[in-house]
Parts: C-alpha cells; sequence; structure tokens
C-alpha cells in the first residue's frame, strides 16, 4: 500500500483544499479553513470541523482562511494545514516524505510561489512542484494542451478566477482577477443587509448562492428562508429571499468575470481566437456551476461556455495527471526544490 502514496497532486483553493492520490483519485476535498486558539496559538481544527465553527467561536478561538485570492496570507498556518492534509491522505505514514504538485493562480507572483513551496517543504514533502491553476483546470477537462490548437478555460474558484488561453502546451494569454465564489458571497451579504437591514454570516451567504442563486434572472423563482440579526433591533430575524434579487446583487461580480474573459480574448492571436470559436470556452471551478452562468457568458462575450465534467475536481484531477507523467509536464512544471 505504501508505494501509492508517493505523490500527491494538491488545489490549494482559498475556499476548499482537494487532496488527489494517483491511482485513487481525489481523496480528500475540504474547506481551507483553519480554527486557532488565541491564548497559546495552538491549531484546534483543520477542515470541516473548523470551518462548522467560522462565525460561531468564543473571543479566544479564531477560525480563519489562511489562503487570500489564491494566495498565502498566513504562511505559518498554511504550512500547518498543508501538514495536516498531506498527513491525512497518506493515512499515517509519516516517514515517507512524498513528491507534492500544488496548483498556483496564472498571476501568482515568483515570491507568492516561491512561499508556496517552502510551506511544502516545511510540511514535510521530499519535492515541490507548483503548475499554474489553468494549465491544470485544462488538463483535468482532458483539454490536449499540446495540439498547436487554442482552448480557452475558465477557472472559477473561491479567491480567483482565472482565465487563460492554451496552445502548445503553454499559456498564450492570461489574466486572473480576485473575484470569485467569496466575493461573490459577499455581495450576497451586503445586499441582504442593505435591503433588508439584517446581518448574515458568511456560511448563510454561501447556501444562499447554492441554493437560488442565478447569473440570469428565472421566470420561476426559487426562494429561501434566512436567519440572521436585525440590525436595528439587535434580535434575531427571519426573511424570505428569492433568486431574482440575488440576480441583482451578484451582478457587478459576475461582470468582473465577464471583463476578465473577454481581456483575454482581447489579446489572443487571430488564428486562436478561430479555435475558440469552435470548441468554445471550458469552465472549471467550484463557482462556475452557478446557475445559468454558462448562459451568461454566451450572451455578453458571443462564445459558447459549456461546464466541464466534475468542475470543482478538475485541478485537483489535473494535479494527479501532471504528477504521473512529470516528464511529459516539464515545460509546464516550474520551480522545483
Amino acid at each position: 500500500m505504501a508505494f501509492l502514496y508517493k505523490k500527491l497532486g494538491i488545489d490549494l483553493g482559498t475556499a476548499n483544499t482537494l487532496v488527489f492520490v494517483p491511482g485513487r483519485g481525489v481523496v480528500l476535498n475540504e474547506p481551507s479553513v483553519v480554527a486557532i486558539s488565541l491564548e497559546d496559538n495552538r491549531i484546534l481544527a483543520v477542515g470541516s470541523e473548523a470551518k462548522t465553527m467560522i462565525g460561531r467561536t468564543p473571543e479566544a478561538i479564531v477560525a480563519y482562511r489562511p489562503m487570500k485570492d489564491g494566495v498565502i496570507a498566513d504562511y505559518k498556518v498554511t504550512e500547518a494545514m498543508l501538514r495536516y492534509y498531506m498527513k491525512k491522505a497518506m493515512g499515517g505514514w509519516s516517514f515517507i516524505k512524498p513528491e507534492v504538485l500544488i496548483s498556483v493562480p496564472a498571476g501568482i507572483t515568483s515570491t507568492e510561489r516561491r512561499a508556496v513551496i517552502e510551506a511544502a517543504i516545511k510540511a514535510g514533502a521530499k519535492n515541490a512542484y507548483v503548475v499554474k491553476e489553468p494549465i491544470l483546470a485544462a488538463i483535468g477537462a482532458d483539454i490536449p494542451i499540446y495540439e498547436p490548437k487554442g482552448h480557452m478555460i475558465a477557472d472559477i474558484g473561491g479567491g480567483t478566477t482565472d482565465v487563460a488561453v492554451i496552445s502548445l502546451g503553454g499559456i498564450v494569454s492570461a489574466t486572473s482577477v480576485k473575484c470569485a465564489g467569496n466575493r461573490i458571497d459577499e455581495s450576497i451579504a451586503d445586499y441582504i443587509k442593505k435591503t433588508f437591514n439584517l446581518a448574515i454570516g458568511d456560511k448563510t451567504a454561501e447556501d444562499i448562492k447554492i441554493n437560488i442563486g442565478s447569473a440570469l434572472p428565472l421566470d420561476e423563482e426559487l426562494s429561501m428562508n434566512i436567519k440572521g440579526r436585525d440590525l436595528i433591533s439587535g434580535l434575531p430575524r427571519a426573511v424570505e429571499i428569492k433568486t431574482n434579487e440575488i440576480v441583482k446583487a451578484i451582478s457587478k461580480e459576475l461582470r468582473e468575470v465577464i471583463k476578465a474573459i473577454k481581456d483575454v480574448l482581447q489579446e489572443t492571436p487571430p488564428e486562436l481566437a478561430a479555435d475558440i470559436i469552435d470548441h468554445g470556452i471550458i469552465m472549471t471551478g467550484g463557482t462556475s456551476a452557478l446557475r445559468n452562468l454558462p448562459e451568461l457568458i454566451f450572451r455578453r462575450v458571443g462564445v459558447k461556455a459549456s461546464l466541464a465534467e466534475n468542475p470543482m475536481y478538475c485541478v485537483a484531477k489535473g494535479t494527479g495527471i501532471a504528477l504521473e507523467h512529470l516528464g511529459a509536464y516539464k515545460k509546464t512544471i516550474i520551480a522545483k526544490r
């Protein structure tokens, strides 16, 4: 059994961290959240257990996300989180140091990239490689990236939206905007605060997005009862909210995502742009599953957009495939220690 664990692919996301083991698939999918006790700086919980604590902790405990907009905001905590996930994925084989391949946003700086590699090495990896997210998303979505054809990928996650045109195994044009799932959740919470004078937590905002959110107005609206704290009386209160209100609330964030796609298309050489019209835009990442988002992109950009299979797992699957064929993907793999 032990030999299976020598390689790990990690999709280190702002919202969720996924660990992929070649031959076994995604073995772990947990929120990128850590709960810390402030008194002695001890880590109390990581992942799902820590996420349930967000917004519910006493003063001495804080639950927060060490990744901000796809990059490491708190180095020490990220390292502890990586160590925890690596150990959990390896089933306690702590004496084996795995080779680890980690996804990073397309717009990452070399300093941020080094931080990721160092955190992985410190967390117990033998070697650490980083690959840009759009490339991994494309590999995971079964796009033949080495063809001399243009493929466009839009990876919409929790912290960043990465858009790239890939041809011959490399990124031809790309952009990374810090506007994705988390910003959409924030805009929903803001809208409810302004419209209903009701304060809701991050988790409620995310539930609203998943259950009734949409990128375009619906004829038959979905509705949901939400509970929060009245900002005037300070007491708990419930209100009903409908889909088309959410459409209005998140339109500004979605415009930014569309703008990122248009910017990349404007920088794309004409031959590749012609390929993209044929193949359409492939969408990956958890947030790309928002109702009617492909349709909105088609209406605004004029290019067909479609969801990859299991959009949330594409990057993780890509890390696994790249790990199995390290030699073949040498060109796209950066920075090894």
